[in-house]
């Protein structure tokens, strides 16, 4: 099923938030890394993006990784009322099925999901779902989803449980950057 309008069920929406660039330093365990510079300066930038193409989330699921919540907390930060978030340890270094299996778990009441995650999951997760895409966004994630990069898809269904790989269109991605 592609994501025209099927009478399936309400439009809903994925969002896909990759965490912004962290640093590296010595000694500290990979899910305890934190942002870097740049990361502090594009998370807030992430957020303000969100918000300008009005794709507040319902919920958010972000991983336990300190850069993926400090991404979440910058972000969040540049909204009135931020959504309820819930911090999901099983999107910490997890493939594209995890990924789906914990979107398939979203309540029915929620249409746009949030997820703040990490690559190579959460880019093999938006090349799954979309079936098709707007101008060239398949090609962009394709090439790259960098850090900060905020990929969209769009489907019909009654449930979330029923998102399934093509089942979406890919609407936008976007690419925010902060000021140095």
């Amino acid at each position: 099923m592609s994501a025209a309008r099927s009478g399936a069920g309400p439009l809903r929406r994925l969002v896909a938030l990759r965490h912004a660039k962290s640093a590296r330093p010595e000694g500290v365990p990979d899910h305890d890394r934190p942002l870097g510079p740049r990361g502090r300066r594009d998370a807030p930038a992430a957020g303000l993006a969100l918000a300008g193409a009005d794709l507040m989330p319902d919920l958010a699921v972000c991983s336990t990784a300190l850069r993926a919540r400090q991404t979440w907390e910058l972000a969040a930060a540049q909204w009135g009322t931020p959504p309820p978030v819930r911090y999901e340890r099983r999107l910490y270094a997890a493939g594209a099925d995890d990924l789906l299996g914990v979107a398939r778990e979203t309540p029915p009441a929620v249409q746009t999901l949030l997820l703040v995650g990490h690559n190579p999951g959460l880019e093999d997760l938006v090349l799954t779902l979309a079936g098709d895409g707007v101008d060239d966004t398949l090609e962009r994630v394709r090439v790259k989803f960098p850090t900060s990069a905020i990929a969209v898809l769009t489907w019909y269904g009654r449930h979330w449980s029923g998102l399934a790989a093509g089942a979406a269109l890919l609407t936008s991605v976007i690419v925010p950057r902060g000021r140095k």
